[in-house]
């Protein structure tokens, strides 16, 4: 099937080699930061993670929300997720890619990463993120791989197969539980320092992952004519509304638990994030424009998905703009909010504000180009396949 890859018209290629230009672009910075080592980056004494572990952070939230299609299709028996479930099994493998890439990216020398093997460390948060990760992109690739295979023979697929659907449910629970414990378990970091952080995660992520899915839905049915059904749209919306709620009704509970038992590690953070935070004569507000940018776009995007549930319509512009918001909105939060909130405050209560170097960003951008390649060739072939089958 991967040939299908190979085949396509002049706008197809055109889209692989922008693509490819921004990897080139993230392969020379990422050489440069392998030869110079880490100065390069805006990381220090203070800020250990960077942009790299908050893309991590929120790519591991993008590939659990596959989750949100495989568990009522093969669970529930949700027929109307047929046609899209296998989107969300390729969407969690290239953002489990983008995610060991981030990691790799991050800790500098790539062969450090073999160290987690070699001198495995049960004790370690970092340990089981390791094995979940692997985990769930092994079942991922296995389980989209055999049921694809067998859709274009059009034939069932081997029922063995299901173990592995069935296994990947508590795997996509378990990577981002797991990120969630490597923050919650570093009692230094205050902000981090929350049961909630999981729940949380979860939450964005079952609303990030589905949203990014109709989107490629909407822009394959203009493109390739490949339509998941007004049906299926308008449940992954739903399902968007409702873990967005839930993210937002978290992020308030964030500030009741810092303001109202006013915990000064956890009370500062926010007002840096949201406020900006005076400490001795200067005012730190780096990130205050992009919380506010994502609250509101939160708000408008669940807003515009309550108007059209409300009027019962809608266009496909509309539900894409709605996604997008949220998407980006997420991002924002937990991409660059809620990693650089417990960061920037130290625990000796100084303050180091996080500023990305532009070899971080190329390095960056060629990642996300990376992932938006491969998930472009695997849609692509499951595309094909499935008008294969209808033809």
């Amino acid at each position: 099937m991967i040939e299908k890859a190979l085949k396509g018209n002049s706008n197809y290629w055109m889209w692989l080699a922008f693509l490819s230009a921004f990897i080139a672009v993230g392969a020379i910075c990422y050489l440069r930061q392998y030869l110079f080592g880490m100065g390069l980056t805006g990381m220090g004494r203070d800020l250990s993670w960077g942009l790299y572990i908050s893309q991590f952070t929120f790519l591991v939230g993008v590939a659990a929300g596959g989750l949100m299609l495989v568990l009522p299709y093969y669970i529930h028996n949700y027929k109307a997720f047929g046609r899209i479930t296998i989107l969300g099994e390729f969407l969690a493998i290239s953002a489990i890619v983008m995610c060991l890439m981030f990691i790799m990216a991050d800790i500098g020398q790539p062969l450090r990463g073999l160290n987690m093997m070699l001198y495995p460390t049960p004790n370690s948060m970092l340990f089981w993120d390791m094995v979940v990760l692997l985990g769930y992109l092994s079942l991922n690739i296995i389980c989209a791989w055999v049921i694809l295979t067998a859709e274009r023979k059009q034939v069932k697929p081997p029922k063995w197969v299901y173990f592995f659907v069935y296994l990947s449910i508590p795997f996509a629970v378990s990577i981002h539980t797991v990120t969630a414990m490597l923050y919650c378990g570093l009692p230094g970091r205050h902000f981090w320092l929350t049961a909630i952080t999981a729940p949380r995660f979860l939450a964005s992520a079952f609303a990030a992952g589905p949203a990014l899915i109709v989107i490629a839905c909407l822009i394959m049915k203009r493109i390739t004519h490949f339509d998941a059904g007004k049906e299926a749209i308008n449940k992954i919306t739903t399902i968007i509304m409702y873990a967005a709620l839930i993210n937002a009704f978290f992020v308030g509970l964030e500030f009741f638990v810092g303001y109202y038992s006013n915990i000064p590690g956890h009370k500062h953070s926010l007002e840096y994030l949201f406020f900006g935070l005076e400490h001795h004569g200067h005012v730190y507000n780096n990130l205050v424009p992009f919380m506010w940018t994502s609250v509101f776009l939160c708000f408008g995007g669940l807003g515009l998905f309550a108007y059209m549930k409300i009027k019962k319509t809608g266009t496909d512009l509309m539900i894409g703009i709605g996604c997008a918001m949220i998407f980006v909105a997420l991002w924002l939060d937990k991409g660059l909010g809620f990693v650089m909130g417990g960061l920037v405050i130290n625990p000796l209560d100084e303050i180091v504000e996080y500023y990305p170097t532009a070899n971080e960003i190329g390095i960056t951008l060629g990642i996300w180009a990376t992932g938006i390649l491969l998930v472009t060739v695997l849609y692509k072939i499951a595309v094909k396949v499935e008008h294969e089958v209808e033809g």
